[in-house]
């Protein structure tokens, strides 16, 4: 058994400084210091030293998770990949990955429907290009296609196009038609979608006869 001899806790970043014995043995997240009510005084088995280590590993792994998320809503493949990159084994990814799931944090059906619905308000593109981006971020297929079912292609490349020759000249068909067609092809849309979507938008925008 070793005994807790100090806490001392670092000014600055709610760090507590744990020594067993006279010796500094490791330190710990306040928080997990006062969730396992640590004190001076107390006895530790080396089974409960290694229990404190494994919960300073699981805060570790839960703050780094919630920053992750602070930026945009993450699939859970994306918050495990960044884990692991980060150094934490298996054990430590469940119990974090099981934590935000009974928070309500993880769900990749939600995160799929923001995707698409981030994409639809801002970067419209195809369905088959959105759902390349869902399966690269590690979404099973079978949300992909639920949550995509009733993306419209033809809408979607009307609205991406609209919004991008807001300010385009229609004094030159080919040239229009050449500069929309290479823009709507990296979005992913296909020669017949792209082809209607040209001509409706020159047609709208008062550019005649192609």
């Amino acid at each position: 058994m070793s005994k807790v001899t100090a806490l001392h806790e670092e000014s600055g970043d709610r760090r507590v400084r744990v020594f067993l014995d006279g010796r500094f043995a490791f330190s710990l997240d306040a928080e997990v210091a006062a969730r396992e009510n640590l004190q001076v005084g107390q006895e530790l088995s080396s089974a409960q030293v290694e229990a404190l280590t494994r919960a300073q590993q699981f805060q570790r792994g839960l703050n780094a998770a919630y920053r992750y998320l602070s930026y945009r809503p993450r699939s859970e493949a994306e918050i495990r990949g960044r884990l692991r990159r980060r150094g934490f084994d298996d054990d430590c990814i469940g119990a974090v990955m099981a934590r935000l799931k009974e928070q309500g944090l993880v769900d990749d059906a939600a995160f799929a429907q923001f995707w698409k619905e981030n994409r639809e308000s801002f970067r419209p593109r195809s369905q088959r290009m959105t759902k390349l981006e869902l399966r690269q971020k590690g979404v099973a297929a079978d949300i992909i296609d639920q949550v995509l079912e009733e993306v419209d292609d033809e809408d979607s490349a009307y609205r991406a196009a609209l919004a991008r020759t807001h300010h385009w000249p229609m004094s030159d068909y080919p040239a229009f038609r050449r500069r929309l067609s290479e823009y709507l092809r990296r979005r992913g849309f296909d020669y017949e979608v792209i082809s209607h979507t040209v001509e409706r938008i020159w047609q709208e925008r008062g550019g005649g006869s192609g």
